[in-house]
């Protein structure tokens, strides 16, 4: 699609919903013949071009604390996280 600018694109409100076939359509499809092709027969070549160069698991998270009161909390983030200044 090409439009100039400015423009204005609208959709509807059923623009997702997929729309069901009906049986007497499903079983005329069944009766197409069905042309299968290979790539190479698009002239697409299929072999991969990445490269694996390492994996890594992620780091170990350490495992958390329960505080006893707001009080405690607060004094934490702010001593030892140094979160709150």
């Amino acid at each position: 699609v090409e439009l100039s600018l400015p423009a204005i694109v609208t959709t509807d409100l059923r623009l997702n919903e997929p729309r069901y076939a009906k049986l007497p359509d499903i079983m005329k499809a069944k009766k197409k013949p069905l042309d299968v092709k290979r790539p190479e027969d698009l002239g697409v070549e299929v072999a991969t071009r990445t490269k694996l160069l390492k994996v890594e698991p992620p780091a170990e998270r350490q495992g958390g604390i329960k505080v006893g009161s707001v009080d405690e909390l607060v004094d934490k983030l702010k001593n030892e996280a140094k979160v709150i200044s």
